[in-house]
Order: structure tokens, then sequence, then C-alpha cells
């Protein structure tokens, strides 16, 4: 199958797993029809264009938007999360980073501590890695699952595909109860290559303003970039629904990688069709009398 090589946010839109391929998707779109000053002219465009949308979010208070961003070490979710992000008033906007699970996360379900970091009405949730990991990283390295404490599961040979169907299956029903509640969900996935990581990571290594940021960690997981790969393929092609698409995103230039995003973003919240709230006309005579008040001081 040819590569999809065009910008239009639907083309790198999931919404049938069952005909997907990483394979198919690109990690850099070489034949744009937009140039990278265009491009970041139109990026700061969304900046705007999104605080402006998410004014009206914040003041109808009927929706809650859901930002999952997954992708490998160095893909750039980080920046990208900062950079689009940019202009958004604060109290409205909820970023979560999960790490390793802790004792009483491990208690709990695996959505417990997911749940709890869910965007009310009004706000914009970010989950900088998510519920995803439980079907990721546990995949690369299943012998975390036996720290879950599931009482059908005594050795990692009760981890079998079944399992991971039924994984996949209750993930789906999380969204879907999120969805049918008034949760937008976008799911993006920073599809990066191997040699653009390998880039970034001695980056980090050669730049001390970016030591910081290296994790010997991150080195040790590249050595399971097939493994990876596969699990991603699998989550999204058995995760991808018309109320919770995936979005692959090609990742290995940062600024093409903001652009769709921005725009996918910015697109999806206008379909909400948002409304500032109309006020009764008591309360509008309730307006009238305190600026009289006002004026009177």
């Amino acid at each position: 199958m040819e590569k999809k090589d065009k910008k239009a946010p639907e083309h790198f839109k999931i919404t049938d797993g069952s005909k997907f391929s990483l394979a198919d998707y690109p990690t850099e779109v070489r034949k744009k029809d937009i140039e990278k000053e265009e491009g970041e002219q139109l990026i700061q465009k969304d900046i705007e264009e999104l605080s402006a949308l998410q004014d009206v979010l914040y003041a109808e208070n009927r929706h809650a938007v859901l930002i999952v961003i997954q992708a490998m070490d160095a893909a750039g979710k980080d920046g990208t999360i900062k950079h689009i992000m940019s202009g958004v008033n604060p109290a409205g906007v909820k970023v979560s980073s999960f790490k390793s699970p802790s004792t009483a996360e491990l208690n709990h379900d695996y959505f417990w501590r997911h749940y709890i970091a869910l965007p009310g009405k009004g706000e914009i949730g970010i989950f900088n890695r998510s519920h995803y990991e439980n079907v990721l990283v546990t995949k690369v390295h299943p012998e975390y699952i036996l720290s879950e404490k599931h009482n059908h599961i005594k050795s990692l040979k009760d981890i079998d595909k079944s399992f991971w169907k039924d994984r996949y299956k209750q993930i789906c029903r999380f969204e879907k109860n999120l969805a049918e509640n008034d949760t937008l969900i976008l799911k993006f996935f920073l599809h990066v290559s191997k040699d653009v990581q390998k880039k970034r990571f001695l980056d980090r290594i050669d730049d001390p303003s970016k030591n910081w940021k290296f994790s010997s960690a991150d080195l040790k997981e590249r050595a399971f970039w097939d493994d990876y790969q596969s699990a991603y393929e699998d989550a999204i092609a058995n995760t991808s629904t018309k109320s919770a698409p995936w979005y692959v995103i090609p990742a290995d230039e940062k600024w093409f990688t903001r652009y769709l995003i921005g725009n996918i973003i910015c697109a999806e919240l206008k379909k909400l069709d948002l409304k500032y709230p109309v006020i009764s006309d008591i309360e509008r005579l309730a307006l009238k009398k305190a600026k009289d008040a006002l004026m009177n001081e």
C-alpha cells in the first residue's frame, strides 16, 4: 500500500482498526503542500484559535475534552503539549503524566489513577502517556502484569492472547462511557523513526542544556523498538473507534507534528458548536441594576 503522504488530518485518522497497519503511515511526510515558514504561522493561528475555543468551552461548561498523547521516547510529546497549549488559560487545562504505578495505584484496577485525573465539564485534560501504557509497556514487559495482583494471573503463561483481547475491550468500554457522557476524546500517536530517535538522544547527550532529558532507561527501552512498534500497532488497531479515534501523526519534524495536532484539536472543538451561556431575563435585569448601582457611586 502507498504510504499516506498528505497533510490533511483525515489521512492520519484511524476509525477502522481492522484495516490498520503502522507500516502504511510515514514518520515523515516528504511531499507537503505547506512549507515550514507557513506552517509555523498557521501553528500560531491555531494557538490563538484554541485559546478562544477554550474560553467558550470553559464558560459553557457542558463538554470535557480528553487529549491522549502516546509515543516512543524523544518523539516530542512534552514539546508538543507545551507549544500548542501555550495560549490557553491554565485554570481550564490539566496535564497528567503517568509513570510507573505506585503501591496504592496497584491496589486498584488499572483505570483508577486515570479516572481520577479525567477533565471535568469545561476543562481540557491532557494525558502524557495514559491508560494505554497498560497495553504497551506491559505487553513488551508482561512481568509487570504480575504486580497488578490479578486473581486469575498466577504466572506469565497466563498472560495470553485472550488476556490482551479482553484488555482492549475494557479500554474501548472505558472510552465509550466517557464519550457518551460528553467527553471529546482525541488520541494521538506521535510516530517517530528509529533514526530520528537516535539523533535526538545524541542531541540530549551532547547539549548540556538537554542533559537532564536523557535517561539510561530510555536507551534500555530502545532495544525493544520492534516489540513496541508491534504493541502500538495492536493497540491502535484494537481501540480505534468512531467515538475515540486514533491519529497517527508523523513526528520526525516537530513543526509539522505541531501543525497537524493543533489543526485537528481546533477542528474537533469547533464541531462541538460551543456557545457562551445565555442569561435569563431575571439575570439580565440583575446586571442592569448592578450597572446602575456602579454608575451612581
